[in-house]
């Protein structure tokens, strides 16, 4: 554990502010961002131009060759190459012109022989029927293909890109697709393209900084104030943030704020354990000490009536100790419970039976209605430890009446015990607190003269081990009836 937190400090000073991991993202990112612009604009600017350039003739020449004997060939050769800034002739296999079409200011195939297109065309033959030529005039050279290229008239200073295909009807008449693009060279084009991103470039970073320092008081400056506060937390001391911030971080606050007054109202619930189980042992022990230096010391003073204060003290301490070990192992989640089939209402008779001989003598009156006897498969030992609290806490703070009724219900598969007292009942802000350890409304702690002070916490920490829903309902001034819900289960054979 004590490794665990070193590592958890160590990497904790090794970790970045968020302030500057933004400012740094950001900035990284535009300057990703603008060099990825460059590259694509300055450096590949050429190589993607002739790219498209060549696909685009690509696409146009297999346009034109679906149709290379269709007898609209020449309206449709003139609308292509007129779209696309191109010049086209088609020709037969002797040589003759079948159609022409020219945009361009100097066409290479229009000023070429015989001869090239000869060797145009034997190229493209022996490359199954297409042929990519790309001539400018500081390619050629001595080899083959600079020599045909060398045939090919250019515009100094320009590269042109030949395009040749051959196709044959199911005569075996062949028609070759003569097409030809200019390259404009790039140079000027780059050039301002590459004063531009200069210009650009200052701008994103003088923006992106500006951004992220705004983005880092929008962002940061809120995280950095509420971990600020949140160091308080552990002494129930959080100052809200009320500073403009996004959706995120002020759940964060309202989160913490929550918390904080969760933690302040453990705090208090503990120092008022802390104070009522001391109280709660002080008087018992006191009264034993008493009794037993009184026994002592004066004769005749061993009676029976003492020697009874003696052993209902000290049985009072000992459930006090044996609920405080229930609800702690109820809490820490050690408990498993053991469902057995049993019938629900003659637990609730027996435990009846068991506080009506108990109370007969202070006037308390103890009933049950129920239509029918039901089953249930639970834990009996625990569930019967939930009647008898919710019994003991409704005799506790059943008023002058004295009067406690217990009502069973069936409906819809289920169960449903209640447990009613008359007395004053509990207002309804204090409803979901009365489940906590030694919660008391007056904020009194008196000694009680039945339990311990810790019945409905073990009440709820059962229920819920049983996966059972339960509830309290309670009018200021009448009263409150405490109840729980079971699923009915069919009674054993032998028993129906």
């Amino acid at each position: 554990m004590k490794a665990d937190f070193k590592r958890l400090l160590q990497r904790r000073k090794q970790a970045v502010p968020v302030r500057r991991w933004l400012i740094s993202a950001f900035i990284v990112f535009t300057i990703v961002m603008l060099g990825l612009l460059w590259l694509f604009q300055t450096v590949f600017l050429d190589s993607i131009y002739k790219s498209i350039k060549t696909t685009q003739i690509k696409e146009t020449a297999a346009d034109i060759s679906a149709g290379i004997f269709d007898a609209d060939l020449q309206e449709r050769l003139e609308e292509t190459v007129s779209e696309q800034q191109l010049c086209a002739m088609v020709i037969n296999s002797h040589g003759a012109v079948i159609s022409s079409a020219d945009t361009l200011p100097f066409c290479s195939i229009h000023h070429m022989g015989s001869f090239t297109i000869f060797y145009l065309y034997v190229e493209a033959v022996q490359s199954g029927g297409a042929y990519l030529c790309e001539v400018s005039a500081e390619s050629r050279g001595e080899d083959y293909h600079s020599f045909l290229s060398s045939q090919i008239p250019v515009i100094p200073g320009k590269e042109s890109i030949i395009y040749v295909t051959v196709t044959a009807d199911n005569a075996g008449n062949e028609r070759i697709l003569l097409l030809n693009t200019v390259v404009t060279p790039l140079g000027t084009t780059v050039e301002t393209i590459r004063f531009v991103l200069i210009l650009v470039t200052i701008v994103m970073l003088l923006l992106g900084v500006g951004i992220s320092l705004y983005l880092s008081r929008r962002i940061a400056n809120p995280i950095v104030e509420i971990n600020r506060s949140a160091k308080g937390l552990a002494k129930c001391a959080y100052t809200p943030y009320t500073g403009a911030a996004c959706r995120e971080i002020e759940e964060l606050n309202d989160t913490l704020i929550k918390a904080s007054q969760d933690l302040s109202q453990v705090e208090q619930l503990r120092r008022d354990l802390l104070a009522n189980i001391s109280h709660d042992l002080r008087t018992p022990l006191t009264l034993i000490t008493g009794y037993a230096e009184v026994m002592r010391d004066l004769p005749g003073e061993n009676t029976p009536e003492n020697v009874q204060i003696i052993v209902d003290e000290a049985n009072h301490l000992t459930e006090l100790v044996n609920d405080l070990l229930d609800l702690s192992k109820l809490q820490a989640g050690v408990v498993t419970i053991q469902p057995e089939r049993f019938c629900l209402t003659q637990l609730v008779r027996e435990t009846l039976n068991r506080y009506n001989k108990m109370m007969e003598n202070k006037g308390f009156t103890l009933t049950l209605s129920a239509s029918e006897d039901v089953w249930v498969e639970a834990d009996r030992t625990r569930i019967s430890q939930v009647i008898y609290n919710l019994i003991n806490n409704a005799i506790h703070y059943t008023g002058k009446t004295l009067d406690v009724h217990l009502r069973q219900t069936v409906a819809d598969g289920s169960v449903k015990l209640e447990v009613i007292d008359h007395g004053e009942g509990i207002p309804a802000d204090k409803l979901p607190l009365v489940w906590d350890r030694y919660y008391k409304l007056d904020k009194v702690h008196k000694r009680s003269a039945v339990g311990t002070g810790l019945g409905l916490s073990i009440v709820r920490s059962v229920l819920e081990l049983h996966h059972a829903r339960y509830g309290v309902e309670s009018t200021v001034g009448e009263g409150s009836d405490f109840w729980f819900i079971l699923p009915v289960v069919p009674p054993p054979l032998e028993s129906a």
